[in-house]
């Protein structure tokens, strides 16, 4: 329930504090002194479109808040936990309004988006405004009002996955169905690329093999050569070779070795550059043995190569890359093949959730159908107790399986009769301005008693309503606040008088400000409240008597 409520520099209000209390508390005052605009600002904090407008003149900003304690919303305690916005058993939301029209949003003194309060607020209390009645007369808000009476959110919530999941699996099938155009030629460019690709299959590192094999190839008579000149040099020729020479400085060296042994090191340097010599000379004269001048050899080698470049050049990649740029273009080829594969998929998605639909709609209906009767009889027993004795509320609940929307296929209307003898129609071709008000707060105070939301709020609900019927209203909303905190802004006495707490609201004029305050009255103040409410400014022994008897103390 809401305990207190802080307002600065909102519309008319400086400075506004008010607390509340369990039961029902009644808001009463003056013509335009701004009875409402507690709730207004109350709204903003749920989260309600703000302008700059909204700031009192020669203010910097409006800043507003709301103290709620969470005993008995465990859907709001459960919100904040796992939004990771708690705070124990309070939650204070505050709203801010520069003057650039912008806003800041706070949930426990952190910034959130006004989503969010939104999101929360919805849990915490409801608001019924004046013109309520008019949104009556519309099909989807009575089957709103069924649906709380209804009080199945698991069902329904149930239902709403089921849609979401039907439309989003018709929404793919579409998109699949819109780009088969698109694929189907990009289907053409890949069997065109591939059937080159294919024919050639490249293979990885094979490029750089073959291209290091055909230089070799191509160049093996100069490399016979060379290699065998290497060796004639090192080893093998007759008159010259740098074996013998080398042989010959070893001899040389081993003499100085035994006049200066010191010289030791230097001989065995000799000794081992002999040996690498002799290595490197049978190295050389294997690889000239091995040497193949295969022209046949060659002409493959170079015809692969240049088929390759070709390909790579076509393709804009390197000629090394073309292997990976095939596997690539095969995976496509693959996924497009797999896509269209994909279509039956589709298909069996959407008759799946659309059949887990229909099945959650048609429970629905059914639910509907039972709880209707129930919601119907009470609201006719209700326009009796309002002075309309031959009043009678029936719902019409259609099923349609191809109107399948997020609630179901049902279309609700509420249909009334208002006098005897006459046939049931939708309510905007009976009722009156003032029936339809009575209907709108019978069928509010009954889906009310099944909502979680432990506070309510009614601005001017009771306008057209008078007599006998408004001490009638009085009694139902005092009811209601036996078991829900109700806040009522209202200028009928018999309504008021029925309060377990009366706030006045009065406006004053201080030089060129006006502003609007709030006050709690005493019993007393109470008493003249509704002896003003009954007679006008005038206060008399006679209304004051009458006020006495409607206040319930």
């Amino acid at each position: 329930m809401i305990t207190q409520l802080t307002i600065n520099n909102f519309a008319i209000v400086d400075q506004l504090l008010v607390d509340f209390t369990l039961g029902m508390t009644a808001i009463t005052g003056e013509t335009g002194a701004g009875k409402s605009i507690a709730i207004d600002a109350l709204g903003l904090c749920l989260g309600n479109r703000s302008d700059a407008s909204s700031i009192r003149y020669g203010a910097e900003r409006v800043d507003i808040s709301a103290c709620f304690v969470l005993d008995d919303t465990p859907a709001a305690f459960n919100w904040l936990t796992e939004n990771q916005l708690d705070e124990g058993n309070e939650c204070i939301l505050r709203r801010v309004i520069n003057q650039d029209g912008r806003s800041k949003a706070f949930i426990n003194g952190r910034t959130v988006p006004i989503s969010q309060l939104k999101d929360l607020g919805q849990m915490l209390i409801q608001i019924h405004g004046q013109h309520e009645h008019q949104r009556l007369l519309r099909s989807d808000y009575q089957q709103l009002l069924l649906n709380h009476y209804m009080n199945e959110p698991i069902l329904l919530a149930q239902m709403q996955q089921a849609h979401k999941q039907w439309k989003v699996a018709r929404q793919a099938y579409q998109q699949y169905e819109t780009s088969r155009q698109e694929r189907d030629a990009h289907m053409q460019l890949l069997q065109y690329q591939l059937k080159e690709l294919n024919e050639f299959s490249p293979i990885e590192g094979e490029y750089q093999q073959i291209d290091e094999e055909y230089k070799r190839l191509s160049n093996s008579e100069q490399l016979i050569n060379l290699s065998q000149q290497s060796v004639m040099l090192l080893d093998e020729a007759d008159d010259y070779n740098v074996s013998n020479l080398l042989s010959s400085v070893k001899n040389s060296v081993q003499q100085l070795t035994e006049l200066d042994p010191t010289l030791n090191n230097i001989y065995t340097m000799l000794e081992e550059a002999s040996i690498q010599i002799k290595e490197a000379s049978y190295e050389l004269r294997h690889y000239s043995e091995n040497l193949d001048l295969d022209p046949a050899r060659v002409m493959q080698l170079e015809q692969r190569l240049s088929k390759q470049i070709a390909l790579a050049r076509k393709h804009h990649v390197a000629p090394e890359a073309l292997p990976e740029l095939h596997q690539q273009l095969l995976a496509e080829f693959k996924q497009i093949n797999q896509q269209d594969e994909q279509s039956e998929q589709l298909k069996a998605d959407i008759k799946k959730y659309h059949q887990i639909a229909i099945e959650l709609a048609e429970k629905l209906h059914q639910k509907r159908l039972t709880v209707s009767k129930t919601l119907a009889k009470k609201v006719t027993a209700l326009m009796h107790e309002l002075s309309m004795p031959n009043g009678q509320l029936s719902i019409e609940i259609a099923y349609d399986e191809n109107r399948l929307t997020e609630d179901g296929s049902d279309l609700v209307t509420f249909l009334v009769t208002t006098n005897a003898g006459q046939q049931a129609q939708p309510l905007a071709k009976v009722a009156s301005g003032g029936e339809l008000s009575r209907i709108a707060l019978a069928i509010q105070v009954l889906t009310a008693q099944k909502m979680e939301t432990p506070a309510l709020i009614f601005d001017e609900i009771d306008v057209g309503i008078s007599g006998p019927t408004a001490a009638k209203v009085g009694q139902l909303l005092r009811q209601l606040g036996e078991s829900t905190q109700v806040i009522t802004v209202t200028h009928l006495p018999q309504v008021a008088g029925q309060a377990n707490q009366h706030y006045f609201v009065s406006k004053q004029t201080k030089g060129k400000q006006t502003s609007t305050d709030m006050q709690k009255l005493d019993n007393n103040g109470r008493l003249n409240e509704l002896a003003r409410l009954l007679g006008g400014d005038k206060i008399t022994d006679a209304t004051l008597a009458n006020a006495k008897e409607l206040l319930i103390i």
